[in-house]
């Protein structure tokens, strides 16, 4: 299985309900993530970037399609089969952080690893926080760090449990253009120390350039791949 890549999508579809009908979101979409490989979504507001993340990493089921996590059909799989299959091998990084609140940083690092039952996970949250060099702000909770420390925080929380796959949906999109940076730098050097595939949404096109290739979604189709 870990030769397997880590993802593959095949000729994916999504069509969701509305007040004025079903709306198709993806259309036709194939992707194949090889292990430790970097790939952007690019495209505008709508394009269907998010909803890939999602049908990608299990959290919304295709209408038509399949996904494919490591060698399994993720529709063969129950929630909780998705969610187990997922625990400690993908980790997600969104753009609104989506730190507990009544959790200081190092208790948000340490939560993932704690919830897959991992030893020792107080002292790996530490070592990532230093890793993102927010040693000193470990005892802080959200409401006392600044946006671009809470998605370093974010950062250390999802590469903490070692993940094969990483999915980051606009992880620079709340931050102003120093943090932007900062966090954007720190995101491909652990990455790349880590050996984590990564699917990376994104509207910027220098933030796209950083990744091996890159796909570029229009009204949930693929119309180009670099």
């Amino acid at each position: 299985m870990d030769d397997l890549p880590p993802l593959v999508l095949d000729n994916v579809g999504l069509t969701l309900p509305s007040s004025a009908g079903p709306v198709e979101i993806l259309r036709n979409l194939s992707l194949t993530l090889n292990k430790g490989e970097q790939v952007a979504l690019i495209g505008a507001s709508g394009s269907g970037k998010s909803s890939l993340i999602a049908v990608a990493a299990g959290l919304e089921r295709p209408s038509t399609g399949r996904v494919e996590l490591f060698g399994q059909d993720l529709g063969a799989l129950d929630e909780d089969g998705r969610a187990k299959l997922r625990r400690g091998r993908v980790s997600l990084v969104f753009q609104s952080f989506h730190l507990l609140p009544n959790m200081t940083a190092e208790e948000n690092v340490a939560a993932p690893m704690e919830i897959a039952r991992k030893p020792g996970a107080m002292d790996q949250a530490r070592h990532w926080l230093d890793r993102v060099g927010l040693s000193a702000r470990a005892r802080h909770y959200p409401h006392q760090l600044s946006g671009g420390e809470q998605q370093r925080v974010a950062l250390a929380r999802a590469l903490a449990p070692s993940p094969a796959l990483l999915f980051a949906d606009e992880p620079t999109g709340n931050l102003d253009s120093a943090n932007a940076r900062m966090v954007a730098d720190m995101l491909f050097d652990l990455v790349n120390q880590t050996g984590a595939a990564l699917l990376l949404v994104t509207h910027d096109p220098a933030l796209a350039a950083r990744a091996q290739r890159s796909i570029t979604l229009r009204d949930g189709r693929q119309v180009e791949a670099a």
